[in-house]
């Protein structure tokens, strides 16, 4: 289990940095990062691109497996 698991964690960390490498740069700079939106921003999932979900779930499973991994040793 914890091979597979492993597997699995390498896996994941691969293609969150390969997507992560794909992704463009935008030019906002640090404004968002520190809540520099404005109100209008409530519906953000929906503005998010398709790579940007991609990598917020791949990051997600990166963590939960990491958490798992550090359980299980």
């Amino acid at each position: 289990m914890r091979v597979l698991l492993s597997c699995v964690h390498i896996i994941i960390a691969v293609l969150m940095t390969l997507i992560i490498l794909v992704q463009q740069r935008r030019q906002g700079g640090f404004t968002g990062i520190f809540g520099g939106g404005t109100q209008s921003d409530s519906g953000q999932w929906q503005r998010f691109s398709a790579l940007t979900k991609i990598t917020i779930v791949l990051a997600a499973i990166f963590m939960v497996t990491s958490f798992f991994l550090v359980y299980m040793s």
